[in-house]
Protein backbone atom coordinates (compact mmCIF):
# COMPACT_ATOMS: atom_id res chain seq x y z
CA UNK A 1 0.00 0.00 0.00
CA UNK A 2 1.45 3.37 -0.35
CA UNK A 3 1.03 4.86 2.79
CA UNK A 4 3.49 1.86 4.10
CA UNK A 5 6.71 3.43 5.81
CA UNK A 6 7.58 5.62 8.45
CA UNK A 7 5.90 9.24 9.64
CA UNK A 8 7.04 11.49 11.30
CA UNK A 9 3.59 13.15 13.42
CA UNK A 10 2.80 16.29 15.63
CA UNK A 11 0.39 16.98 17.53
CA UNK A 12 -0.36 19.97 19.06
CA UNK A 13 -2.40 19.11 22.17
CA UNK A 14 -3.64 21.68 24.99
CA UNK A 15 -0.91 20.33 27.52
CA UNK A 16 1.58 20.94 24.47
CA UNK A 17 3.37 19.73 21.67
CA UNK A 18 4.31 15.91 20.96
CA UNK A 19 6.25 14.21 18.23
CA UNK A 20 5.65 10.88 17.65
CA UNK A 21 7.13 8.48 14.77
CA UNK A 22 4.27 6.06 12.91
CA UNK A 23 5.35 2.92 11.35
CA UNK A 24 2.57 1.72 8.77
CA UNK A 25 2.95 -1.31 7.10
CA UNK A 26 0.01 -3.99 5.34
CA UNK A 27 -0.13 -7.60 5.41
CA UNK A 28 -2.26 -9.31 3.33
CA UNK A 29 -4.55 -6.41 2.43
CA UNK A 30 -5.08 -4.98 5.91
CA UNK A 31 -3.18 -2.16 7.67
CA UNK A 32 -1.20 -2.52 10.54
CA UNK A 33 1.29 -0.07 12.78
CA UNK A 34 2.88 1.12 15.71
CA UNK A 35 3.42 4.39 16.98
CA UNK A 36 6.97 5.36 18.98
CA UNK A 37 6.80 8.79 21.05
CA UNK A 38 6.97 9.93 24.98
CA UNK A 39 9.26 6.86 25.80
CA UNK A 40 6.88 4.23 24.72
CA UNK A 41 5.66 1.85 21.72
CA UNK A 42 2.09 1.33 21.36
CA UNK A 43 -0.11 -0.49 18.78
CA UNK A 44 -2.64 0.79 16.17
CA UNK A 45 -5.69 -0.11 16.17
CA UNK A 46 -8.64 -0.24 13.70
CA UNK A 47 -6.23 0.84 11.07
CA UNK A 48 -8.55 1.91 8.05
CA UNK A 49 -7.26 3.55 4.55
CA UNK A 50 -10.57 5.04 2.62
CA UNK A 51 -9.00 7.03 -0.27
CA UNK A 52 -6.65 9.24 1.09
CA UNK A 53 -8.32 9.43 4.03
CA UNK A 54 -6.29 7.57 6.80
CA UNK A 55 -8.10 6.53 10.60
CA UNK A 56 -6.68 4.32 13.74
CA UNK A 57 -6.69 4.17 17.44
CA UNK A 58 -3.66 3.53 20.17
CA UNK A 59 -3.59 4.09 23.42
CA UNK A 60 -0.72 5.84 25.35
CA UNK A 61 -0.36 6.50 29.27
CA UNK A 62 2.20 9.42 29.16
CA UNK A 63 1.61 12.10 30.03
CA UNK A 64 -1.78 10.65 30.69
CA UNK A 65 -4.01 7.62 30.27
CA UNK A 66 -5.73 8.45 26.74
CA UNK A 67 -7.42 6.20 23.81
CA UNK A 68 -6.89 8.65 21.10
CA UNK A 69 -8.63 8.29 17.76
CA UNK A 70 -6.60 10.13 14.36
CA UNK A 71 -8.16 10.94 11.51
CA UNK A 72 -5.74 12.12 9.20
CA UNK A 73 -5.91 13.02 5.09
CA UNK A 74 -2.39 11.80 3.25
CA UNK A 75 -1.31 14.50 0.39
CA UNK A 76 1.82 13.14 -1.18
CA UNK A 77 4.26 13.00 1.90
CA UNK A 78 2.25 14.88 3.81
CA UNK A 79 -0.58 14.10 6.36
CA UNK A 80 -3.18 16.34 8.37
CA UNK A 81 -6.14 15.87 10.25
CA UNK A 82 -7.20 15.45 13.83
CA UNK A 83 -6.84 13.47 17.17
CA UNK A 84 -9.16 13.47 19.60
CA UNK A 85 -9.50 11.49 23.17
CA UNK A 86 -12.83 11.03 24.83
CA UNK A 87 -14.84 14.88 25.74
CA UNK A 88 -11.16 16.47 25.05
CA UNK A 89 -11.14 19.24 22.56
CA UNK A 90 -9.59 17.32 19.56
CA UNK A 91 -5.95 18.00 18.69
CA UNK A 92 -4.12 19.44 14.92
CA UNK A 93 -2.04 16.34 13.58
CA UNK A 94 0.38 16.79 10.95
CA UNK A 95 3.08 14.04 9.77
CA UNK A 96 5.63 14.26 6.69
CA UNK A 97 7.02 11.19 5.19
CA UNK A 98 10.07 9.82 7.45
CA UNK A 99 11.43 7.55 3.62
CA UNK A 100 11.64 8.47 0.10
CA UNK A 101 9.58 5.84 -0.87
CA UNK A 102 6.18 6.72 0.92
CA UNK A 103 3.40 8.23 -1.65
CA UNK A 104 -0.05 8.88 -1.52
CA UNK A 105 -2.38 6.79 -3.09
CA UNK A 106 -2.76 7.31 -6.41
Amino acid sequence: MPMEGTWDLTVRTPIGTMDAVLDLHAREGTLYGTAMGAGEVVELRDVSLDGDRLTWVQSITTPLRLNLAFDVTIDGDSMGGTSKAGRLPSSKVTGRAGRPDVRSPA
